[in-house]
């Protein structure tokens, strides 16, 4: 199961009215409990210990955390007015949002900062994986909208950007 079919399960899920939810493949079990209105618990074990190609969800539980592939974040039509172009960087998925890659380290991009496309502006943690999230535009970081450390759902907006 891809982090995609994943997320949209859980989407899915979030969104029933559905207590409890159990999943069985090859490769994985997953079981989707609520204990309240904003709690999910998400438990995945591998059927098999062995298995060449496990899905990220089983990864997390058998290796030790690690960064994972860089994921361009959506941005939404840049909005004209009389102080110019702004752009928002939306988040391409759910997770915890960070500003910088640990806490002894400097904020990735801050207000003021010239990003270009291709450039890593904050962490994305979804379930102990950290994903880099790029941005797909050029310009000037003029909001940061989300807190450090602070939970973002798919689509939310995390920064206001002044396209170059």
């Amino acid at each position: 199961m891809s982090a995609k079919e994943l997320q949209d399960l859980l989407n899915f899920i979030a969104g029933s009215g559905l207590d409890e939810v159990n999943i069985e493949g090859n490769d994985f079990k997953i079981s989707v409990k609520r204990h309240s209105e904003s709690k999910q618990q998400i438990v995945a074990q591998p059927i098999v210990s062995q298995v060449p190609v496990m899905p990220a969800i089983v990864q997390q539980q058998v290796a030790p955390a690690q960064p994972a592939p860089m994921v361009e974040a959506k941005v939404e039509k840049p909005v004209e007015s009389n102080a110019g172009k702004y752009v928002t960087i939306k988040s391409p998925m759910i997770g915890t949002f960070y500003r910088s890659s640990s806490p002894d380290k400097p904020s990735l991009v801050s207000i003021g900062d010239e990003v270009n496309s291709g450039k890593v502006v904050c962490i994305i943690e979804a379930m102990k994986l950290f994903n880099e999230i790029e941005s797909e535009i050029a310009g000037k970081i003029v909001k940061v909208l989300v807190e450090n450390a602070s939970p973002v759902e798919y689509d939310q907006d995390l920064f206001v950007v002044e396209v170059a």
